[in-house]
């Protein structure tokens, strides 16, 4: 009777991990990026967490268009290139970037960028960022022939499914018990929008308590490329909040990875208009002026609506 007991709970256990064992290859799947589609043909080879390269996306060898975004636009990408090839289908060949605007930037100045042991010394078409950093680089450096402001964004706090640290705004993030993750303002745009919303729900002291005193202490984690550290590092529950753009809450939550977001009231909160300038080095100059009008069509406009971003003034 005992063994008959026994061949039933190994049997059952047995099922149960048949019926797990997908789950959580899906679950570990969704924490690590790239998140979206990738692209069709060939061999593919992405090794979560190892090999793994999110934002470089497209045809690299001869590209017909080359588009630098701010890397919070990740999302948008495989939809807004789907479009673009419908209108213009002799583009076949088109190669983007979606990292932080001051890597872009500087990946431009030395004239390549190395990634690995890659690297990548092609240059842009079209160069976004937010409309201030758009406008200093064409004051400093005259890079631009063109520019369009094509899309705004707003900030929202990050946070694990359930809300297990019972995060209410930003003034949270100077509790003991709270390991924030913070974009690095060195690099990441974004940075000095969020020390401006400590600043506006707590002043100086809360921004020093989160971008000084956390430091120091290990509970503020500064990150390189924001949109794919802080909801990697809340998942994996190595930070409890973050604050990100609305749209990379929104996405993660479209996707139903186990990340929730917690809105900030417009008092508090800081708003960036996207500009997309078409550089005067363009190699594919024509190219770069219909995507910019591809941009502010109907088509373009409703792929950013999809996933939250809000229209040019």
């Amino acid at each position: 009777m005992k063994r008959q007991n026994l061949k039933r709970t190994m049997s059952a256990v047995l099922i149960l991990a048949v019926v797990l064992i997908p789950f959580y290859a899906l679950y570990a799947t969704q924490i690590w990026p790239p998140w979206i589609t990738q692209p069709a043909g060939g061999k593919h080879f992405t090794v979560a967490q190892y090999d793994n390269v999110p934002d470089l996306h497209g045809e690299i060898e001869n590209p017909q268009l080359v588009v630098f975004f701010a890397g919070n636009q990740f999302m948008v990408i495989a939809d807004l290139v789907k479009a673009f090839r419908e209108q213009y289908p002799e583009y076949k060949r088109i190669y983007l970037e979606t990292l932080p605007p001051g890597i872009l930037e500087d990946q431009i100045d030395q004239g390549g960028l190395v990634m690995g042991n890659l690297k990548i010394t092609v240059q842009p078409d079209i160069f976004t960022g937010g409309k201030g950093r758009i406008a200093s680089l064409q004051k400093e450096k005259d890079w631009f022939a063109n520019t369009v402001d094509y899309a705004r964004n707003r900030l929202a706090i990050m946070v694990y499914k359930g809300n297990p640290k019972n995060i209410k705004s930003l003034a949270d993030f100077a509790r003991d018990d709270v390991n924030v993750s913070m974009p690095n303002p060195q690099w990441e745009g974004i940075g000095k929008h969020i020390v401006q919303a400590y600043k506006n729900v707590g002043g100086e002291k809360l921004a020093n308590t989160i971008m000084k005193t956390k430091v120091d202490n290990g509970s503020t984690f500064l990150t390189h490329i924001h949109h794919r550290q802080t909801p990697v590092r809340i998942m994996l529950k190595e930070s409890d909040a973050g604050a990100v753009w609305y749209t990379e809450a929104n996405f993660q939550q479209m996707i139903n990875n186990p990340i929730q977001m917690i809105e900030i009231p417009d008092k508090d909160n800081e708003q960036v208009t996207y500009t997309a300038g078409s550089m005067k080095t363009a190699p594919h100059p024509e190219a770069a002026k219909r995507f910019l009008d591809f941009l502010m069509s109907d088509r373009g406009q409703a792929v950013y609506k999809k996933y939250g971003f809000m229209p040019p003034k």
